[in-house]
Parts: C-alpha cells; structure tokens; sequence
C-alpha cells in the first residue's frame, strides 16, 4: 500500500493519480482511493466513530477490490503518513499490508498559489489558513521511514516517478 499524504496544495491527489497513469502504462494492476472520500459526511460522526468509519468503508472496499485480484493500493489522504492512521490500514485490508508512506511537500508560496487555483468556493480561506500548522505537523510526526518528496517548481509526471520509485510496483 502507498500512502500519499501532505499538506493542502502539495498536490496529494494528482500526483496519486499520476502514479496511477504510470502503473497503467507498465501494465501494473493497482487501486487508487482518495482517503477524504472515506469519512466525508455531515453531520460529522461523533469523533469516537470518525476513524472506524473510514476504517469501515475501506475494508468494505478492499474486499472487492481483492476478489478481482488486486494487491497494490494507492490512497491519498493529508495525515494518512502519520502514526496514528496507519493502523488502520491492516485492519481493514489484512495483517500482512506493507505501507509505504510518501510525504509531499511544498513551500507556503507553492501552497497557496496552488490553492488559490483550485479552491474556487467558500473553503479557500479555511484551506489556506489550515495549510501551514498542517505542514508543520506532518514533517514533525511523520515516521522517520516516511519518504519525504519535494513538489516545489516541479512537473507532476517527475514527481511522480519519484513517488513510484519508493513503492518497488514498476
């Protein structure tokens, strides 16, 4: 399993789905799930259900994936990388789930352009106010195994190709 977190604006999601391009283009089998769809409800559970629910859904997706034969999972989620949320994947798809953890970073500059382009609607503000204590938080909890890739004024194909290189799938 790949696990592909960061703040907002590292650019989480399109590098998880070009990773899945370049696994496409090898001819690797692999699942991509966006971790945010997992647990995003409202109104939220209360916080003791928040984790079991995205623990719940992925399991429940995982033993469809699994039936069609598939083993390699791409999911993206900020704090996914972090201690405390990487339990949850062995639960949920089996003990012997190898987790990869990547770390996309960006600099506040790089952040905030990029979420200035793709947040569009009231959530902006909230996304950019958020983004910085949230970087700080992961490069300072973030396992010393986690796989730190740097996006600053870099293509997404690049970044990418590093990303997959840390997983050994291609």
């Amino acid at each position: 399993m790949l696990v592909v977190g960061g703040r907002a604006g590292a650019g989480k999601t399109t590098v998880g789905w070009e990773v899945a391009a370049l696994l496409r283009r090898a001819d690797v089998s692999h699942v991509v799930v966006e971790g945010d769809f997992l647990d995003h409800v409202y109104p939220a559970p209360p916080a003791a259900d928040g984790p079991a629910l995205a623990e719940r859904n992925l399991g429940a997706l995982w033993v469809n994936f699994a039936r069609l034969g598939h083993h390699r999972l791409i999911s993206t989620n900020t704090a996914a990388v972090l201690p405390e949320a990487t339990p949850m994947f062995p639960r949920a798809m089996g003990a012997g789930t190898r987790i990869i953890r990547v770390l996309l970073t960006a600099s506040d500059a790089t952040a905030a352009e990029r979420l200035t382009r793709r947040e569009l609607g009231s959530e902006r503000d909230r996304e950019l106010r958020n983004s910085a204590p949230k970087a700080r938080l992961l490069e300072d909890r973030a396992p010393a195994d986690t796989v730190r890739v740097a996006t600053d004024g870099r293509r997404v194909g690049e970044i990418a190709r590093d990303v997959l290189a840390a997983t050994g799938w291609a």
